[in-house]
């Protein structure tokens, strides 16, 4: 039996987006900017292959154009790429340190609250039997996972360094798993780059140089000279500030020095003297950098962009930089010293490696240990710009050994496509976020065994003659592949979770062992592994045991267990999904796949769920989305539904869009995008046409947060909301769509004006629908360049939006993500470093415990108000209890 025709996801993959790093890249759209093109259509592609082939449902695409046809996703995902840097950098830019200034004041805040508690310490099964749904990623082959991985670092004595995005750097003495943090202290919790040196030494770049929607700057680079025991603090920041709030891609050594790689250029430092000024190397646009002439220049932060840098190990005083921005410029290029001690780019000689800037983006340079080759990888913005297939230039091998060449092709997207890839199955190719994914390592024993990481994982054990994909996208749409739980993964194998990039070779009691980091986390198998016939490999193990907890969560739901008591707790993810920990659970569960965004969850039942995907996708189940993937052949078994407004199929809603639940009444709903749409059935929605517009914020304008409370609606929006002409606005009205009205806020910038800056979120007093707080995100006019960017981050109103009086006090400048009021009328706010807390009756704000620098986007309290939850972008989720706040 065959089911009608439905438009929704299949096993929807990463929505990771080719946005500004945050603060290093301005939130206008970059000339090229381009993404991946992964999501709605090209799932259901595969879904329809296979509903072909098992006789089962056919699906079909939400799609997100704004025309609502079948339009080119990348775009379309570009598009939202900007979202997350522009809450934090529109209307200007934000100038360096804003972020290092900001912990330096949180932490001289007073403290409330006791400690928090963190209650996604566990692992986390992307292939948990229990959520078979088709619209999750389960039976794709990840297994445990947690947040993105950035960096590397593996030594012989079993001790191996994990470098997340936003969730600092991690340890395992025991070759991976059994985690450490050891970075907490810093005021960056972002990792770049990590490397050991040949005094054992561990190196730390911070800021994260992916350049993708929600990269943080950094504060530098830090050295561990004990890092088997020890831990990073702000003392063992090498040189001074010159790295200050900058995005750093490697760290090389060669002739006793360090050179770094960052957004602002290529560095360098001395490995044994530590104190001292960094120097710089090489900035092909000087005028662009910090206190240059065109520094306030929208297009600064593209213009000195290095990538990474290759010594030469007969001759460390030769040396080869690869510059420029993934997208093109052009600057773009390989540069080396010429006789006079000037940088100039190579123009000729380098063989098969491309000298023109077209051809020249992201590049990974990899050494073997004997010195005899050297290995890149380069990303070609030509490609990137007008090839959907990939954005791989290729990869190479300088059989000199030397980073000047010549340089030999040794592998293109098409090859790798033939050697087992799992993208071609989705009808993409290796490469096509070559931006965004790149790793490269040599087997320390062997010059010719090479793992290079692109989306997959891929391996040559002959110098690039041949190569195997050890490590596909996922098992979907291999013929292996089953959904049945009792065959988990079919006859498929373990493989990695997708994107990859860190890499590191390493032992443990003796054994070589290949670590990979990717949006996954950290995965590991030994050096010279097993293949299948189809050179998948058949012992990858994933590292993420749980006590590493670095999942990035846009939002977070709690709702009561009713089937097993106390409650159940939920949250949208970067590329990991819906996580779903209900109270008897050991192991957290997903039931959701792609990126997880907004969460609404029913106080009175946590399997009561409505799941964001991105631009008001939304899915609504009743059971927690538990299934056994019986749907395959029985359509009535479906337990989630597509209950997307309209706004999702035009394209008029942001990346995460906002969904918020009448805070009087659980059954209406409101979300944003360029309507206010309304809906009263509550968790029993089964269809998007059940939304009704409520207001239209107008032509260009788009939701960023909404809330209600006994029909009262509030919905902020922004458009533009780039630094080119930013705009934002708030309209309050009912939910029955009466009495809608514009408020006016002025842009003069005045004391206690609303700035002309992100509004992130409301939170409504329970006791009077006309009392309601708001959150601004972004920095003040002390960092940032932009009209009207005023000051503030805290604002109160009295008369349902009327007017507004800026409550911020004492308050750090941190961007500002969500707040809440608590009993007794106490707000508790989230912001881009932490939980504040200001107390009823009170002026002045109090530190929340002492998280990490994290950035915390969402807060709500539980059922029944005692605690209080924190969604943070990097270290999970945590609870505090209510009563403590004082």
């Amino acid at each position: 039996m065959s089911a009608p025709i439905r438009k929704r996801r299949w096993f929807t993959i990463c929505a990771i987006t080719a946005s500004a790093a945050l603060g290093a890249l301005p939130a206008s759209a970059a000339p090229g900017q381009h993404s991946s093109p992964f999501g709605a259509r090209t799932l259901a592609q595969l879904a329809d292959q296979r509903a072909q082939s098992t006789g089962g449902i056919t699906a079909k695409a939400v799609t997100q154009d704004g025309d609502g046809d079948d339009g080119n996703e990348a775009d379309e995902i570009a598009e939202g790429a900007d979202q997350y840097a522009e809450a934090r950098t529109s209307p200007g830019i934000v100038a360096p340190g804003a972020y290092g200034a900001a912990w330096s004041s949180l932490n001289k805040l007073p403290s409330t609250g006791g400690s928090w508690r963190n209650v996604t310490d566990l692992p986390y099964n992307s292939d948990d039997a229990r959520y078979r749904d088709y619209d999750s990623n389960s039976s794709g082959g990840s297994g445990y996972v947690t947040g993105r991985m950035a960096a590397m670092a593996a030594d012989d004595d079993g001790y191996v360094y994990a470098g997340s995005a936003g969730g600092g750097v991690w340890r395992s003495r025991s070759g991976g798993g059994h985690w450490q943090p050891i970075s907490d202290k810093l005021s960056s919790q972002s990792t770049g780059a990590l490397a050991l040196d040949g005094g054992d030494r561990l190196w730390l770049g911070t800021g994260e140089a992916t350049t993708n929607a929600d990269a943080y700057l950094g504060s530098g680079v830090y050295v561990l000279s004990n890092p088997h025991h020890g831990t990073f603090s702000s003392r063992s920041r090498v040189g001074g500030d010159e790295l200050e709030s900058t995005t750093i891609h490697q760290l090389r050594f060669g002739g006793g020095k360090v050179w770094a790689a960052t957004s602002a250029g290529v560095w360098s430092h001395s490995t044994k003297e530590l104190s001292g000024a960094w120097k710089l190397e090489f900035a092909p646009n000087p005028g662009y950098l910090p206190g240059g002439s065109l520094a306030s220049d929208p297009d600064a932060a593209y213009k000195n962009i290095a990538n990474d840098i290759a010594i030469d190990p007969k001759d460390p005083s030769k040396v080869v930089l690869a510059v420029g921005w993934r997208s093109g410029d052009d600057y773009n290029g390989f540069y080396a010293k010429d006789a006079h001690g000037t940088w100039t780019r190579i123009s000729s000689g380098l063989g098969d490696l491309p000298a023109d800037a077209d051809d020249v983006g992201n590049v990974t340079f990899a050494r073997s240990a004997d010195g005899s080759r050297y290995y890149a990888i380069d990303q070609s913005p030509e490609q990137l710009n007008t090839n959907p297939d990939s954005g791989l230039e290729g990869i190479y091998v300088s059989k000199s050994g030397s980073p000047t060449g010549p340089w030999t092709k040794i592998a293109d997207y098409k090859g790798l496509a033939a050697d087992g890839s799992a993208l071609t199955s989705s009808g993409y190719m290796p490469g096509v976020q070559a931006w965004y994914n790149q790793f490269l390592t040599v087997d320390p024993a062997d010059a010719e065994h090479v793992y290079a990481g692109l989306e997959e994982v891929y391996e040559t054990k002959d110098g690039g003659s041949t190569w195997s994909t050890v490590g596909p996208y996922w098992n979907f749409g291999f013929s292996c592949w089953n959904i049945d739980p009792a065959k988990q993964t079919g006859d498929c194998h373990q493989t990695t979770h997708s994107d990859q990039h860190g890499v590191a070779i390493g032992s443990y009691h003796g054994k070589p062992y290949v670590y990979v980091g990717n949006d996954g986390g950290v995965y590991k198998r030994p050096v010279d592994g097993r293949q299948d016939a189809s050179g998948h490999a058949t012992d990858w193990t994933s590292l993420s045991d749980g006590t590493i907890d670095t999942l990035q969560y846009y939002s977070v739901g709690i709702g009561k267990d009713v089937d097993h008591g106390g409650v159940s707790v939920t949250g949208g993810l970067q590329d990991n999904g819906q996580s779903l920990l209900r109270s008897n659970d050991t192991v957290m569960g997903s039931n959701f796949g792609g990126d997880g965004g907004d969460t609404l969850t029913d106080p009175a039942n946590g399997c009561n769920i409505a799941e964001e995907y991105v631009y008001l996708a939304v899915q609504v189940t009743q059971n927690c989305a538990v299934n056994d993937g019986s749907w395959v052949n029985d359509p009535s078994k479906i337990t989630s539904y597509s209950v997307a407004p309209p706004d999702n199929e035009t394209g008029e809603a942001r990346f995460i869009a906002p969904l918020a639940a009448d805070a009087k009444n659980s059954s209406t709903w409101i979300a944003g995008g360029r309507h206010v749409w309304v809906q009263t059935h509550g968790y029993a929605i089964r269809s998007g046409d059940e939304w009704t517009s409520a207001y239209d914020l107008g032509e260009g304008h788009t939701a960023t947060a909404v809330a209600a409370s006994g029909g009262k609606v509030y919905a902020a929006w922004c458009g533009p909301c780039n630094n080119q002409g930013f705009t934002r606005g708030i309209a309050v009205g009912n939910a029955d769509g009466t009495g809608w009205h514009d408020i006016t806020l002025p842009t003069t910038g005045a004391a206690g004006t609303v700035p002309n800056r992100y509004l992130s979120g409301f939170a409504i007093d329970p006791a009077n629908p006309d009392h309601v707080y708001l959150t601004v995100s972004g920095f003040s006019r002390q960092w940032t360049e932009g009209p009207g960017a005023g000051a503030g981050h805290v604002f109160e109103s009295k008369d349902g939006g009327t007017t507004w009086t800026d409550i911020s006090g004492n308050l750090p400048d941190v961007p500002a993500d969500s707040a809440v009021v608590t009993a007794g009328g106490g707000l508790a706010v989230a912001t881009d470093l932490g939980v504040v807390y200001r107390a009823p009756g009170r002026t002045k704000w109090q530190r929340v415990g002492s998280l990490p620098a994290v950035a915390v986007l969402q807060l709500k309290l539980s059922p029944n108000g005692r605690t209080l939850y924190a969604a943070t972008h990097g270290r999970g989720i945590y609870t505090i209890g209510v009563s403590g706040l004082r």
